[in-house]
């Protein structure tokens, strides 16, 4: 994998892998665990509400189930209504997108050049048995509700792939992508910036330092906000709304 792309082809999948495919021009990627035979456990919303936002947002990035297509998939048959943690083929979870692969244990200079979030992260992921437990064990017991800020299809794939779960319950989840949507956000409303420079150029270096930093805070392999859970624990709390964290802290 490199800088500019994380794009993998299907014959170099792994049991285990973190993957994802690109929804709606870019804006958001879906992400799922591989769990051989062309298959992946992912976690989603039902079609139309796959942001659990109640905003317009729910409208703009459907992005977290597979596509209804004209034909039902001989595999899966007919997943468009279904929600919670699912299996698909790989061709129900692509949903006619590419296939990318989510990386682990990355160098801070890489990640912070891995300018878009969702690709990457600098924790480091368990051996492939402990992440095939989990996302089969959540496929029979659910991942808590579905949202878009703290419990969405990347936060359950960095579960599976860390067992990391947030403890505090002000901030976002471990996803990358919303934490890069959030640093944007900071920066672009970030009123002091223009008083640091009076050049453009001065601005847009600042703006993007700013932007990286944020990213890099926000990342679950330096956090000190997240704990170790097993599955074990998510598997007898379903019913609560979110998942509840524990007591080892992530080091």
């Amino acid at each position: 994998m490199g800088v500019l792309s994380n794009r993998i082809q299907r014959d170099d999948l792994k049991p285990g892998d973190h993957v994802y495919s690109w929804r709606t021009a870019y804006l958001y990627a879906h992400h799922g665990v591989y769990v051989g035979d062309d298959m992946v456990i992912h976690f989603t919303r039902a079609a139309g509400q796959e942001i659990g936002t109640g905003t317009f947002l729910d409208n703009l990035l459907l992005s977290s189930s597979p596509s209804p297509t004209a034909t039902t998939c001989e595999r899966c048959g007919d997943q468009s209504k279904l929600q919670g943690v699912i299996k698909s083929c790989l061709d129900c979870f692509l949903a006619g997108g590419n296939l990318y692969i989510f990386e682990y244990e990355v160098s801070p200079a890489f990640f912070i050049a891995k300018a878009r979030g969702g690709t990457c992260t600098m924790a480091a992921s368990d051996p492939p048995d402990d992440v095939l437990h989990r996302a089969k064990s959540l496929l029979n017991s659910g991942f808590g509700m579905y949202n878009l800020f703290k419990n969405n299809c990347e936060d359950f794939a960095i579960y599976c792939k860390t067992g990391f779960l947030v403890e505090t319950t002000y901030s976002v989840g471990r996803s990358g992508q919303l934490a890069s949507i959030t640093a944007a956000a900071s920066t672009v409303m970030s009123s002091p910036l223009r008083f640091l420079t009076t050049s453009a150029s001065g601005l847009v270096i600042l703006a993007g330092g700013m932007y990286s930093v944020g990213r890099f805070v926000a990342d679950v392999g330096v956090r000190r906000d997240v704990v170790k859970i097993p599955v074990e624990r998510l598997v007898t709390e379903v019913g609560a709304e979110e998942p509840q964290i524990g007591e080892e802290r992530n080091g």
